[in-house]
């Protein structure tokens, strides 16, 4: 459960913020509902983007071998784009975020904006659920009544005097592992 909670909420920061972007660089008109907006499309791609996203390369996979590593990369990129478009006009309808203007200002754009959003929050997402995940743990730790010494107990376990040898802590344990 902590898990989901962790995802959802720091997804739904991420895209209140893309969704500002969108409202910035576009005539879409975001506002207040942002708020609400992000919540659809949080959970748009949590369920909806995972399921589009299967059908869309199980009918590409059909044809792959008849295409070039070029056209293969452009037909995954376009399965993002479509994929991209469908959630936006999913969080257009359920939402009051309004796309005016122009066609490709109102439904090409956004979608762009939010398929290179998915790009950089799948190369931050460990780091930004990591995040997310301390602070829940603090919070439950304070609601609890453990107070925050006992939350921030796992990163005092932690030896504080390492070789100087230029690696992590994660590297090191992954060298003593090979090692025995």
């Amino acid at each position: 459960m902590k898990a989901w909670i962790v995802r959802f909420a720091s997804l739904y920061v991420f895209n209140v913020i893309v969704l500002l972007v969108i409202g910035l660089l576009t005539p879409a008109h975001v506002g207040w509902a942002v708020l609400w907006a992000a919540v659809i499309l949080t959970l748009a791609e949590l369920f909806v983007k995972p399921v589009l996203q299967r059908l869309f390369a199980r009918s590409a996979a059909k044809s792959a071998s008849e295409r070039t590593r070029a056209g293969e990369a452009l037909v995954q990129g376009g399965i993002v784009l479509l994929v991209a478009a469908i959630i936006w006009v999913i969080t257009l309808v359920l939402t009051g975020v309004n796309a005016r203007g122009s066609w490709f200002w109102a439904y090409v754009l956004p979608p762009v904006i939010l398929a290179i959003g998915w790009f950089v929050y799948a190369r931050i997402d460990d780091r930004i659920e990591a995040q997310a995940s301390l602070h829940y743990d603090k919070a439950e730790a304070g609601i609890r009544g453990r107070g925050a010494a006992s939350a921030e107990q796992p990163a005092e376990a932690a030896p504080t005097v390492t070789p100087d040898d230029g690696l992590t802590p994660e590297q090191r344990k992954m060298l003593d592992d090979l090692g025995s």
